[in-house]
């Protein structure tokens, strides 16, 4: 059983469904516009962690009062502290987003208000990216001389290569529809006037909707089609089609695929064994 009051610190509120299929990870540094330290980082590190020990299926990565992530803690930038002290602190969220990618939970970003910096290199990281239609996206570090390199690496396997070039190195801000149309979003719920409680209330329904149906699936198909999709996407076509030829005769051989294939057949819903 995951321990989320053992997870949670100062900047970072973690709560579990009653099951511990879903983990949800609040970002809590509304006074920040919940800009990411090195504790919230060690803390989504640690909460994939704990996901990962567990029977959880799906981890939601959100931000508190409206907003989901403004990037990295400028008051914490090692200014003037040698190099060694630099790769450090940039270190942190290229280890995030690596484990995220590691981890055997599906990840969702459920996103509010801005999405900036390396906060959009921490969404664009999850599997998916469910935006409120006043959301905006952006990568303003060129406005204070910095490029946003490990941001980059999930941007650009997301957006199409002029998309994305034109956001790393403008600056500029889009909104969720045009984030959608660049490949940076999975889907936007509302509409970009809507505002107050009912707005609110529609993106919860539509995100909890989302969460329940990655989390209905068989944890098997799960971590091991998530597994796959990252080992083929760098790979030639050939070698790709080669080794998830391999893959899906292993996940063929689990139990939750009979049991799946049995729950069809007879007309119930399916007892995941998660073997």
């Amino acid at each position: 059983m995951v321990d989320a009051d053992s997870l949670s610190s100062d900047g970072l509120a973690v709560e579990t469904s009653t099951d511990d299929l879903v983990l949800w990870a609040t970002i809590d540094r509304p006074e920040r516009r919940n800009a990411l330290n090195a504790e919230v980082i060690r803390g989504l590190e640690d909460a994939l962690s704990a996901a990962d020990s567990g029977p959880t299926r799906v981890v939601v990565i959100r931000g508190s009062g409206g907003t989901f992530c403004s990037g990295g803690d400028l008051r914490e930038f090692p200014i003037g502290q040698g190099t060694q002290a630099y790769r450090e602190s940039f270190g942190g969220l290229s280890g995030l987003i690596e484990r995220m990618h590691e981890t055997d939970a599906l990840t969702v970003a459920a996103v509010e208000g801005h999405c900036l910096a390396g906060g959009l290199g921490l969404a664009t990281a999850c599997e998916f990216v469910l935006a409120s239609a006043g959301a905006e996206f952006g990568t303003p570090e060129v406005d204070v001389g910095l490029f946003p390199a490990q941001a980059m690496a999930p941007i650009t396997r997301a957006a199409s290569e002029k998309a994305a070039l034109k956001l790393l190195f403008t600056g500029e801000w889009v909104g969720a529809e045009e984030a959608l149309e660049m490949g940076l979003v999975t889907d936007v719920v509302g509409n970009s006037g809507d505002s107050g409680d009912d707005d609110i209330e529609t993106f919860d329904e539509a995100l909890e909707d989302l969460v329940d149906t990655l989390a209905s699936n068989s944890p098997v198909l799960i971590s091991m089609g998530k597994e796959a999709y990252y080992e083929q996407r760098e790979m030639p076509f050939g070698a790709a089609l080669s080794y998830l030829k391999e893959m899906i005769a292993i996940i063929a051989m689990s139990e939750d695929t009979k049991e799946g294939i049995d729950a069809f057949l007879a007309d119930r819903e399916p007892e995941w064994r998660g073997r």
